[in-house]
C-alpha cells in the first residue's frame, strides 16, 4: 500500500509540475521595462481546463502526502 501511494505521489507531482509549466504567462517581457499589463483576460477553453486541473492536482498531492504521513 505504501509503495502504491509513493508512486502515486511521484506521478501526481510530475503531472503538477508539467501543468504548471504549460500555463500561459500573462506579462511577457513588457513587465521588465515597466509596461503595465492592463488588459483583463478571462481563461477559456484549454487554459481554463488546465488551470482547474492544476488546482485538483494540488489538492490530490496534499491528500496523498497526508495519507503517506499517517501510514508511516
Amino acid at each position: 500500500m505504501l509503495t502504491f501511494l509513493l508512486i502515486a505521489q511521484i506521478v501526481v507531482a510530475v503531472t503538477l509540475g508539467l501543468s504548471t509549466l504549460l500555463q500561459v504567462k500573462g506579462g511577457g517581457l513588457g513587465g521588465i521595462f515597466g509596461q503595465a499589463d492592463t488588459v483583463f483576460r478571462t481563461k477559456r477553453g484549454v487554459e481554463k481546463t488546465l488551470f482547474q486541473m492544476t488546482i485538483v492536482l494540488v489538492a490530490l498531492l496534499v491528500l496523498i502526502s497526508i495519507w503517506v504521513l499517517l501510514i508511516i
